[in-house]
């Protein structure tokens, strides 16, 4: 019989402020620091753990044409050793192409954004990121 695959990454019990206390690097653990407060700003959500190593804020439902659903948040966060992982709505290079120009240095993945450090990144353009993902996760925006 076939067994159903639960998923790893789901809300937590876990301390938010023990996971990031934990960060060894000082800049990083300020950069997780600075970018909790941004988030939590912008959306309005406490952070809570996603598993064990990503902050998430607030929540949304997805589905996959293949009917595959779950949940996710609605911008999320992971403080890794070689840089910040920030979790916005897939397809935002496409779809924000003009922020990401005034950004700063970055790379990108399928919904993933990594940064090196934050000094180097145009605060205003990676609020404008956030709150679009997050309007766009609640359905309020594109």
């Amino acid at each position: 019989m076939a067994t159903s695959k639960q998923p790893v990454t789901v809300p937590t019990d876990a301390s938010v402020d023990d996971f990031l206390a934990a960060v060894p690097d000082e800049r990083r653990r300020a950069d997780a620091a600075r970018l909790r407060a941004i988030m939590g700003e912008l959306t309005g959500e406490p952070a809570v753990m996603w598993g064990p190593s990503i902050v998430g804020f607030g929540s949304y439902r997805y589905t996959y044409e293949s009917g595959r659903a779950g949940d996710w948040p609605l911008v999320g966060f992971s403080p890794r050793k070689q840089q910040l992982v920030v979790y916005l709505v897939g397809g935002f290079e496409e779809r924000h192409a003009s922020v990401l120009a005034r950004l700063g240095p970055y790379k990108a993945g399928k919904g993933c954004l990594y940064l090196k450090r934050l000094d180097g990144v145009d605060e205003g353009a990676l609020r404008e990121l956030i709150d679009r993902t997050v309007r766009v996760h609640r359905g309020v925006g594109r």
